[in-house]
């Protein structure tokens, strides 16, 4: 029996074949890349028990603390209700802990908790290694020049588009 089209496994291709590859569109190449490399980041932070969400709102908080779960969803790119229930599970867990800001008692400032800053170094060891392996075979140059790229994209197509 020959390939059995639209049965998973059966004739589709793989990430590197047909528009999986380099004739692809590029928004879907870096859709199939950011998907790949969140799912290793998952597999790398599970012993740790956190999501790659979880990391990413975690570091946030240690970048610009005294901010607003909406604040963190923003720059997270995560909706607020997401964020809102990633911090109730790291609060829950003990990693995270919120306290009223002082000038402004309805906003919550959120700061890591001892074992959330033990946690986050720890998922950040993980992370470093996969970012090196990504980086592994680019030049000093090469990894400049994807970096401007994608910081472009970001501005002219996301957040800072007109």
């Amino acid at each position: 029996m020959g390939k059995r089209q639209g049965v998973p496994g059966f004739g589709l291709p793989r990430p590197g074949e047909g528009k999986r590859g380099e004739e692809g569109y590029l928004g879907y190449l870096m859709r199939q890349a950011a998907g790949a490399y969140r799912n290793r980041c998952e597999r790398d932070l599970k012993d740790l028990g956190i999501t790659t969400a979880q990391f990413t709102v975690m570091t946030m908080i240690a970048a610009y603390p005294g901010h607003s779960g909406a604040d963190l969803a923003r720059i997270a790119l995560l909706t607020p209700q997401t964020v809102s229930v990633i911090i109730a599970n790291l609060e829950k867990s003990g990693l995270v802990s919120r306290s009223p800001h002082a000038v402004h008692g309805r906003i919550q400032q959120l700061d890591l908790t001892d074992a959330g800053r033990d946690r986050l170094a720890a998922a950040r060891k993980k992370i470093h290694a996969l970012d090196g392996a990504l980086r592994h075979s680019l030049s000093k140059e090469d990894e400049q020049v994807v970096r401007r790229w994608l910081v472009a994209v970001a501005i002219d197509h996301g957040e800072g588009a007109n």
